[in-house]
């Protein structure tokens, strides 16, 4: 067994807003879990750092687009 086996799986990861909830909204076409495109999704990570970042601070600013329940027991319920 080497010395210091986590060393051997250190890596410099790259930075991902993904949380492991993966559906394309059908409206919004955007993930549900990281308000990502399918295409930042796809190209990530071949994006360069400042790209990525430029993604993130954007994310926010997403969330409200599926934030608005459009049916169900929730859509029926007034004010």
């Amino acid at each position: 067994m080497a010395q210091g086996g986590d060393e051997l799986w250190k890596r410099d990861e790259i930075a991902s807003p993904c949380v492991k909830l993966c559906a394309i909204h059908p409206l919004e076409k955007i993930c549900v879990g990281c308000h990502r495109t399918l295409e930042e999704i796809a190209t990530w990570s071949r994006m360069t750092p400042e790209a990525r970042a430029a993604v993130m601070a954007e994310l926010p600013s997403r969330a409200p687009r599926l934030a608005k329940r459009r049916g169900g027991h929730g859509g029926r319920i007034e004010g």
